[in-house]
């Protein structure tokens, strides 16, 4: 699934995102979404979340 619908994330979903840092190398980061930062229902770039262990950045997939 797309990470650029609000309504596909949850918080405890395993997805994967682009921190700030790797958005020029499009590197990716596995983890468990802990909170939901963006309000908008979709964002062409990616809803923005922080993950359980802190780290901050754009949902690029969402893992079922």
């Amino acid at each position: 699934m797309e990470g650029t619908k609000r309504a596909n994330i949850k918080m405890g979903t395993n997805v994967s995102i682009v921190l700030k840092q790797d958005q020029r190398t499009g590197a990716l980061t596995e983890g468990v979404v802990s909170k939901i930062l963006t309000n908008s229902p979709n964002h062409p770039h990616g809803i923005k979340v922080r993950l359980e262990d802190g780290q901050v950045g754009r949902v690029k997939q969402v893992h079922q």
